[in-house]
């Protein structure tokens, strides 16, 4: 049963942004994150961070409130976004999802940095089927405010 979860997870997981119609219907992070943030982008999760530039801050430090966007990578080809509920410490914020696990919205989720310098560029996510963090490793760009221009 494992084996065959991480198997699939890289293509489930490929949905989270997709476009209407995608298997997973309307519970896909991007639309998620528009509606339970004051974050107003569109289009497939990675490319918010690009589309903040010029309407909103971007900054490497989490506050409540703030979208997470993580890189496109192989198991995550359109990115995905959080939006952070609770800063926890510097290592650890709390998120809402959608579709981080398949189909399903996840609340108050651990995402804890791993990155070298303590910059949020490398993150673990609270994986639910295990009970525990995941062990991969996702490259993030950081956190979008929802306070406007004025950052970088």
């Amino acid at each position: 049963m494992k084996r065959s979860l991480v198997l699939i997870l890289p293509l489930l997981l490929a949905a989270c942004a997709g476009g209407r119609g995608s298997w997973n219907g309307s519970v896909q992070c991007a639309p998620y994150a528009r509606e339970h943030s004051a974050i107003n982008l569109r289009g497939a999760a990675a490319s918010w961070w690009g589309e903040a530039q010029g309407q909103y801050s971007r900054t490497s430090s989490p506050r409540a409130g703030d979208v997470l966007v993580f890189r496109s990578t192989g198991r995550l080809p359109s990115g995905h976004v959080s939006v952070v509920k609770q800063v926890r410490n510097s290592r650890m914020v709390l998120v809402d999802h959608a579709n981080w696990e398949p189909g399903q919205v996840t609340r108050h989720a651990p995402v804890v940095d791993v990155s070298p310098n303590n910059n949020w560029t490398r993150v673990r996510v609270w994986w639910s089927p295990i009970h525990a963090m995941g062990k991969t490793v996702y490259p993030v760009y950081g956190f979008i405010e929802p306070t406007g221009t004025g950052g970088s």
